[in-house]
């Protein structure tokens, strides 16, 4: 039995920006999943943990803001990698209110591990370096701009 018809005002949901986004994001993550089970990571544990790379000894608040998390998000995700032992969570000394986020041992060597995961993603999407890097520069500076107009 035929639903509805469609009425010409209705969109394909292949005319949504939104929706190729939400679904490029799912199939990134079907070419991450793979690559982090080696590593033991789901793939928002990845970006915490490439953020501690980056610079480690960040306060969760700081953390947040980079990986555009709330803390109510990010917390849960924090106490996982710190029961794997791969980071520890501190008050800080001089501000008791700030909670600090700093690589173990075992997290910082980790990193050798991954290091090949970029390689292969990179490799996945088919696309140049260059096109990549526009591409990431647009959709950049659509997320700013949708936040800044979300505020």
């Amino acid at each position: 039995m035929a639903g509805p018809a469609r009425s010409a005002s209705t969109p394909d949901l292949e005319d949504f920006l939104c929706f190729a986004i939400y679904t490029a994001g799912h199939a990134f993550n079907r070419v991450y999943k793979p690559l982090l089970a080696e590593l033991d990571l789901t793939y928002p544990q990845y970006l915490v943990m490439v953020a501690l790379w980056l610079e480690d000894d960040q306060t969760v608040g700081g953390l947040g803001e980079k990986l555009y998390l709330e803390s109510s998000t990010l917390t849960p995700l924090l106490k996982r990698l710190e029961s794997a032992g791969l980071l520890s969570r501190k008050r800080d000394k001089q501000d008791e209110r700030q909670v600090r986020v700093r690589l173990t041992q075992k997290g910082a060597a980790m990193r050798a591990k991954a290091r090949t995961v970029g390689e292969c993603v990179f490799e996945a999407t088919g696309m140049s370096e260059t096109a990549l890097r526009r591409l990431q520069g647009d959709i950049s500076a659509l997320r700013d701009t949708l936040l800044k107009n979300a505020a």
